[in-house]
């Protein structure tokens, strides 16, 4: 009996390694089919969830080269470079250039990796237009091999290992699985750290920073507001930079042979991390180098480069500022370039200066611009006396009346402002804004915008309630004031106004998206609210709505996405304060600051000392 037991021991030792290898490999073939499935970097094709701005976000090599594997026939075009790329507007890149564009911004700054894919895209797909972005960081690496799953490059890209490649994908750590899987339910209109970029054209989606309110901000608290700008890194050498220019220079070839027509442009990169983080030597060195493989765009020193307002970091230049480049470089004059703004650079050019002084101050492409607000003139509110008398205050003073319309010029084609220009608007659309206010601003001359409550037009009784309110204007009545010269109509929402008693619980806070609702019935309400407002004013103005007054002054990131995509160009609040515009960024024309001059009830002298106090 004793034998006989020590014989089974054995057994069971070895049933036990059967039974522990048995839940190994069920283990190891789970783990190797989540990352399958889930896909986390597109490695695989993303065949189940196809959440390529996921993808994209992870790694932006290998999720770029499998989408444009599926998609690269929709496309003959492409613009790549490091993240600095990734503000390129392929829009604006079609309408330039006739293509049809998509953004191969990479994570890497690494010129040898940029090559390579430059070498799969003339290789195996279309190409038409290549613009190639170029920035000092992509002389600071040259040659890398990266394996990690959030760097690596496609094997079909850079000749690495299939079998090695897909392996690190197939046994990468499931959190990056999971992680997407957990995600998938909180995905937002709003770009989240996880789905940065836009998987249709392969830009990172700056939507919510192309919103903020620079303008009503003011420099200093941009700066406050986006600490990279002063917490800089410390000052690198460019061991690499010839390793750069050559791959440079290896893309021309490829480009020339295959008939690529190639733009190479040296970005915008903020002047501060320049001068603190590299040596002025090294720096102009590289692009003189760069100047004598290749004609370039040299868009590194100018006014823009000065101000941080036009870069969303240091590195990363605003959309806007990629529009500039293009006007420059097609000499497109509609739109607003400083003169300093770009410089074709050759062999013949010699060394260019970084350091120089720029040609264009902040003088030259800014200006301050007070708005004021009033309602429904009346004793009991703002008299049409006190409003003859602010509009004689301001005449006498020297401010000139200006419309959103003439502010939008300023800032989109650089288009010349008075000297001292003052915005006056109205709210709600009362008829007391035609009868008594109209006559005031033509005995003055002064322009004024109206912003119209669109369920109240033409109506003395609030909604459907048959309760009486202050009349308003009709949508014929305000095509009128319009055909006066002096008036321009804007929207006031058609009923995001609700009224605390008049309107039934819960009460919308103006156009904030209520703590009940989903964000995507918040969508669908805002999105149809500026339908109805147009439905009943365009047929009289002939035209949408494209500037907009927010109900008490309250807006979100959230409101100021979705009324932009509705073509609405500038927003304004109720937040005391001047703004300042900037030549060049149509973001400054948005959440715009306004006095409210019935609430602080001042007479002619003290609304000049108010705003000559700003």
């Amino acid at each position: 009996m004793a034998a006989g037991k020590e014989k089974s021991r054995p057994s069971r030792a070895k049933l036990a390694v059967v039974v522990l290898g048995v839940l190994a490999a069920v283990c190891l073939a789970g783990w190797m089919l989540l990352n399958l499935i889930v896909d986390p970097f597109g490695v695989f094709g993303d065949r189940f969830l196809g959440w390529w701005a996921y993808n994209v976000t992870r790694n932006p090599q290998t999720a770029k080269f499998s989408y444009l594997e599926q998609h690269h026939e929709e496309f003959d075009s492409y613009v790549i470079g490091g993240p600095s790329a990734g503000a390129w507007s392929t829009q604006a890149l079609d309408q330039y250039f006739g293509g049809k564009f998509y953004n191969l911004t990479l994570n890497s700054q690494d010129m040898q990796d940029i090559e390579q894919y430059v070498r799969w895209l003339v290789e195996h797909y279309e190409v038409k237009n290549l613009v190639l972005n170029v920035t000092v960081d992509n002389a600071r690496t040259w040659g890398v091999d990266d394996r990690t799953v959030t760097g690596a490059m496609p094997c079909q890209v850079d000749g690495s290992s299939p079998l090695g490649y897909y392996t690190r994908y197939l046994f990468a750590n499931p959190r990056y699985s999971l992680s997407k899987l957990k995600r998938m339910g909180t995905d937002s209109v709003i770009p989240n750290a996880f789905d940065v970029f836009d998987a249709a054209t392969g830009a990172v989606d700056y939507c919510a920073r192309d919103v903020e309110s620079i303008g009503a901000q003011g420099l200093e608290a941009y700066l406050e507001s986006n600490p990279a700008f002063t917490n800089l890194p410390a000052s690198a050498p460019l061991p690499w930079y010839r390793n750069c220019v050559e791959s440079v220079a290896a893309i021309c070839g490829l480009c020339e042979r295959a008939g690529v027509n190639l733009v190479v442009v040296a970005a915008p990169t903020y002047y501060d991390y320049l001068t603190h983080s590299f040596s002025r030597e090294e720096v102009e060195e590289f692009f003189y180098a760069l100047a004598r493989v290749t004609p370039y765009w040299d868009f590194t020193s100018s006014a823009v480069s000065r101000d941080p307002r036009y870069f969303y970091n240091p590195v990363c230049f605003r959309t806007a500022v990629g529009d500039m480049m293009l006007a420059r470089i097609f000499g497109d004059g509609s739109v607003y370039c400083p003169k300093d703004f770009g410089v074709y650079r050759t062999a013949d050019s010699g060394r260019a200066s970084l350091w120089d002084e720029p040609l264009v101050q902040a003088s030259d492409y800014t200006v301050s611009v007070p708005i004021l607000m009033y309602h429904h003139l009346s004793e009991e509110t703002v008299s049409a006396g006190t409003l003859d008398e602010h509009m004689a205050a301001l005449r006498h003073a020297g401010y000139t009346s200006v419309t959103m319309a003439d502010l939008r010029a300023y800032v989109v084609e650089g288009a010349d402002l008075p000297d001292k220009p003052v915005v006056i608007t109205f709210d709600d659309g009362y008829l007391s804004n035609l009868e008594l206010g109209l006559p005031i601003l033509e005995k003055y001359q002064m322009k004024a915008t109206i912003y119209v409550i669109g369920c109240s037009v033409g109506k003395d009784t609030y909604k459907d309630t048959g309760v009486a309110m202050t009349p308003h204007f009709t949508a014929e009545q305000a095509k009128e004031m319009e055909e006066s010269g002096l008036i321009t109509i804007g929207s006031h929402g058609y009923d995001i106004h609700e009224v605390n008693g008049r309107d039934p619980d819960p009460i919308r806070h103006g156009v904030l998206q209520r703590e009940d609702e989903t964000e995507e019935a918040y969508v669908a309400f805002l999105q149809g609210d500026c339908a109805r407002y147009n439905e009943v004013m365009e047929p009289a103005l002939g035209r949408k709505a494209d500037i907009l007054a927010y109900p008490y002054g309250q807006c979100s990131p959230l409101s100021e996405i979705l009324i932009a995509r509705e073509g609405v160009y500038a927003t304004v609040t109720t937040i005391p304060g001047i703004n300042t515009l900037v030549k060049g960024l149509p973001q400054t024309l948005r959440a715009m600051n306004r006095y409210d001059v019935e609430a602080m009830d001042l007479t002619g002298e003290e609304l000049l000392e108010l705003l000559a106090d700003k």
